[in-house]
């Protein structure tokens, strides 16, 4: 190996990203670098990192809730991180969705060459402003001279404009939309930081993993259903949106109930198939039929058909 040339493995380059502030969950995970410095090519650090799937707006917006929700919150952990990193707090000066990839269902940065620890210095609140397309904010100089919160603030603002206002609310159980409407509209207004908007994101992830936000609904089912254990039905599928499979209609449920009652909220739906498949939430995917004619083996599935109403 050239002595001018260091390659370092992963192993060996954990403990720098660890001392760079920079959690596994922030960014794409580092595998190793090199360190180069020759008359040719002073200087150089090349990093070998995972990849990711580029983010799609166009396609985020055409995915289950609880997905692009799992995104958002992902997020919010990252700037949380960010906002409390052993370097200080980091501001993302380019937070173009262009900026992050997906990585097994969750937003990681992969470019933080526009990353910076500095918070601008001050001698009035005039000095604290921060401008955007839509909106302009001023925020309260600190006895310390520096715009307080400055860096958390435009972090959060940049995720309320690219991503909040796109993923959260749409589709979203009736339900939880009170609460993320609260959401989406504190962080546009930057009435919370980094720290209350997480405690509510993460609050949301526990009403809907429990089942809670289900306790205020209707629970009693409008027909009745005869259970058919391994058994499923192959065809008969109609399309719903959001949906897990593009050619039918595959959501996630929290329980029997929950199926029956997207059943029943669906003219079509004559029966459904409860897989042996579960999303990031522990949920279960329910394929919903238009019929159930067709009904065939298999020990992995239990089919419920509506025979009343």
């Amino acid at each position: 190996m050239d002595p001018d040339t260091a390659c370092l493995s992963f192993l060996e380059v954990d403990g720098l990203r660890n001392a760079a502030g920079l959690a596994d969950r922030s960014e794409g995970q580092l595998y190793g670098y090199c360190y180069q410095d020759s008359n040719d090519i002073p200087d150089t650090l090349t990093t070998i990192t995972e990849l990711g799937s580029p983010l799609e707006m166009i396609q985020l917006l055409q995915t289950s809730w609880e997905d692009r929700f799992r995104i958002c919150l992902s997020l919010v952990r990252l700037l949380h991180y960010l906002a409390h990193s052993p370097l200080g707090s980091v501001t993302l000066l380019d937070f173009r969705p262009r900026q992050f990839v997906i990585v097994d269902g969750e937003l990681k940065v992969t470019d933080l060459d526009d990353a910076s620890i500095e918070e601008s210095s001050c001698t009035s609140n005039n000095d604290c402003f921060m401008e955007f397309p839509a909106r302009n904010f001023t925020l309260p100089c600190s006895v310390e001279a520096r715009c307080q919160n400055m860096n958390e603030k435009r972090n959060l603002y940049n995720a309320y404009r690219f991503f909040f206002t796109y993923l959260l609310p749409h589709s979203a159980p009736s339900s939880l939309r009170p609460l993320l409407d609260v959401i989406v509209n504190a962080t546009g207004e930057l009435h919370w930081g980094i720290d209350e908007t997480l405690a509510q994101l993460e609050r949301v992830l526990y009403l809907y993993k429990s089942g809670k936000y289900l306790q205020n609904a209707t629970r009693t089912p409008k027909a009745e259903y005869k259970r058919v254990p391994d058994a499923t039905i192959p065809d008969e599928n109609y399309r719903c949106w959001p949906s897990y499979h593009h050619k039918g209609c595959l959501l996630s449920v929290f329980d029997i109930t929950e199926a029956i009652e997207i059943c029943e909220s669906y003219s079509q739906c004559r029966a459904f198939v409860l897989t042996n498949q579960t999303t990031w939430t522990g949920r279960q995917l329910v394929f919903f039929k238009k019929d159930s004619n067709h009904i065939m083996p298999d020990p992995d599935k239990i089919t419920y058909v509506k025979v009343t109403g």
